[in-house]
């Protein structure tokens, strides 16, 4: 479902299908446009200059989350008989270590169907979810027995835009360590080694939480964010630290929307570890967060709705405007945005 009001038309040739490195620059040579909250004053440059636009004392929240080869190809069959020989599964949310709901890209998926990925993986499939289509699918391994199969035999998912598979290190943030996202938390892609220790050494703090991001698209749509439940994991330390730095006038910056979800839902349930299905508008007052970095999204994507907490509708929609006028990439590969 397209909950995302805000229209705009994208170019095709705007959309990142080649990784940054394959197009013979480092992930931290992205564009980088900033965008003030309240004036809509806008700048041009590059990411790795991004402590130019932080204070010392600023503090940086990154998901460590890791991303996990979530695509499987597999036999599809019902009472035994092949009803299709290959068919694409996309993990979507893990329930339990040997269960997960699913997208299963075929028609007419039915319970008690079985999934054949290999001589030791298969799955069944057990309910219906109360988000269509994902179906409940328990698999014949489970815990890090069921992980390593997974990344034996699973790819990243991949949509439309990008044209070749690509190996799942481009999909990986360089301090990413929980694996569990089955799309890349991609707001922190930009971030080198390099960038991280010039922003230590310019006294900006840098912190982690956990939230495994889900799908983003059921087939032809967006999924609706009411529904998304989302695992997540904040230390002590960390919300500590986030309360210090307000405490003391210092700004907390969340990298990507995973962050800003796991971060409000603490602050308004008062829990550090849950499942959020926390959705963020125009209308929603920050707790916690008092800029993001996040990258470029899509006409009617519910994440604009989000960025709207963060700034007025027209100053956004006239950054994207000129955004694309200046010819800034879009999507996992493409180039990035500071709101603060």
């Amino acid at each position: 479902m397209e909950t995302g009001v805000l229209d705009f038309f994208l170019p095709e040739y705007l959309n990142a299908n080649l990784p940054p490195e394959k197009r013979g620059i480092r992930r931290d040579q992205v564009r980088l446009m900033t965008l003030n909250r309240k004036t809509g004053e806008m700048k041009h440059d590059r990411f790795f200059n991004l402590p130019h636009f932080l204070q010392p004392g600023d503090l940086i929240i990154l998901n460590n989350s890791r991303t996990i080869p979530a695509s499987l190809q597999g036999e599809w069959l019902r009472r035994g008989f092949q009803l299709s020989p290959r068919v694409e599964i996309r993990l979507a949310r893990r329930v339990f270590d040997d269960t997960w709901e699913a997208l299963i890209i075929a028609d007419s998926v039915r319970v008690g169907d079985s999934l054949h990925f290999s001589g030791k993986l298969t799955a069944k499939v057990i309910a219906e979810t109360e988000t269509p289509p994902l179906k409940t699918v328990k698999f014949n391994k489970s815990g890090s027995e069921l992980l390593n199969l997974i990344y034996v035999l699973g790819a990243p998912i991949r949509y439309e835009y990008i044209e070749q598979p690509w190996d799942l290190n481009y999909y990986q943030n360089v301090f990413a360590t929980h694996p569990g996202s089955v799309e890349m938390p991609s707001a922190g892609r930009a971030f080198s080694w390099e960038l991280l220790f010039e922003m230590k050494k310019e006294g900006i703090q840098i912190d982690f939480i956990q939230l495994h991001t889900g799908l983003s698209y059921l087939l032809e749509d967006h999924v609706d964010p009411k529904e998304n439940h989302e695992e997540y994991h904040i230390s002590e330390q960390t919300m500590e630290k986030i309360l210090k730095a307000h405490s003391s006038g210092k700004r907390v910056i969340a990298v990507g929307t995973t962050v800003v979800r796991a971060l409000e839902s603490a602050a308004r349930n008062g829990e550090l570890s849950g499942a959020t299905k926390l959705y963020i508008n125009q209308q929603a007052s920050l707790k916690i967060v008092d800029g993001i970095i996040t990258g470029l999204h899509e006409p009617k994507a519910s994440h604009l709705d989000m960025l709207t907490a963060f700034v007025s509708e027209n100053h956004l929609l006239h950054a994207y405007h000129q955004a694309i006028h200046e010819g800034y990439l879009w999507h996992e590969f493409g180039d990035m945005n500071l709101i603060i």
